[in-house]
């Protein structure tokens, strides 16, 4: 049984009361929401704080304000369970609700939260794994090593994005507030990722993520869809997010995004490029036509690799089949 190591345990009231706590400690204090990420990497080893602070009673952490018309604001530490079951979410952003109610298993969505989901650990097969049975192959860059044993002469981690909410939360143009020591701040949501399997966020040394912001309802239609081994369980091994901005049949804006195939949420740029300007409609053999010609522009920027679940080949070749029904869902 792998068992957590000893730490001290804050309970803050609030996020002003959290953020002042973790600058007390410094790179040895570790915010913890749910616990469904952070706990298991700490049995693990590979993550080692002496202090976590508690975010379970910040009270200003789960609220909810505005209206579809405008712009919504979710509080970090609504529960995955919470969105999944909300009536007004599911009727106004339900690619968002879909997204979330496919993560993990009924009772992970019940402690995990929309915060924690967000800044998820990168993950690798050489990664998630016990102390001793790293130390027994010798230790990955990610955690205590020197080497990427997915790619051994890379300079870099290339551990996996595997969030099923950022895909579809890029894609719509979702916004995150932070809040540090220096004070607050508001940012894209993709501004918040990169493309490293170890310094995969821009968060700031004792920053919070706070609230989630929706953006309003104008004329956009988005989808999320997932490959996974066991669909009542798993973390995606392919994460597809896309959103399509609509002037009646035509298409202003695309966005799409792979998560589950790199180390951040991928931009498939040239998908995108190929849809805007363009007229789609549903069963039309024209537009069903250019959507899979499109499609496929998404398989090379798609960098599975094999550090996860199923053949990485295969999960590259599933890349274009994901994009073209994520796409058709948006009309």
């Amino acid at each position: 049984m792998l068992r957590l190591p000893k730490f001290t345990l804050h309970r803050p009231t609030s996020a002003a009361d959290a953020v002042r706590i973790a600058a007390g400690h410094g790179p040895e204090a570790s915010y913890v929401a749910g616990g469904t990420d952070l706990y298991p990497n700490m049995k693990r080893r590979v993550q080692r704080p002496t202090h976590v602070v508690s975010l379970s009673r910040c009270a200003d952490l789960r609220s909810r304000a505005g209206v579809a018309g405008a712009e919504v604001t979710l509080g970090a530490m609504t529960t995955l369970t919470a969105i999944e079951r909300d009536p007004w979410l599911q009727e106004h952003y339900p690619a968002f609700v879909h997204a979330a109610s496919v993560i993990s298993t009924p009772l992970l969505r019940n402690m995990g939260t929309i915060g924690g989901n967000l800044l998820l650990d990168t993950r690798c097969n050489y990664y998630d794994q016990n102390y001793e049975w790293r130390e027994s192959i010798s230790f990955c860059m990610k955690c205590d090593g020197s080497t990427c044993w997915v790619a051994p002469s890379s300079p870099r981690c290339w551990a996996v994005q595997s969030s099923d909410t950022v895909p579809l939360l890029c894609a719509i143009g979702a916004h995150v507030t932070l809040l540090g020591p220096d004070g607050e701040r508001r940012i894209p949501l993709t501004d918040l990722y990169r493309d490293d399997g170890i310094a995969y966020t821009t968060k700031r040394p004792g920053e919070l993520l706070t609230h989630l912001h929706l953006p309003a309802l104008n004329g956009w239609r988005a989808s999320y869809r997932k490959l996974r081994r066991r669909g009542s369980f798993d973390f995606p091994v392919l994460g597809v997010g896309a959103c399509l901005h609509f002037d009646g049949d035509v298409v202003t804006r695309a966005e799409v995004r792979i998560g589950g195939a790199g180390s951040h949420a991928i931009p498939a740029v040239k998908t995108a490029a190929m849809l805007v300007g363009q007229r789609l409609r549903r069963d039309d053999a024209a537009s069903g036509e250019l959507i899979r010609a499109a499609a496929q522009e998404a398989y090379k920027p798609t960098r599975a690799m094999d550090n996860t679940d199923l053949d990485a080949a295969w999960r590259k070749k599933m890349a274009p089949v994901f994009v073209s029904r994520a796409i058709q869902d948006c009309l």
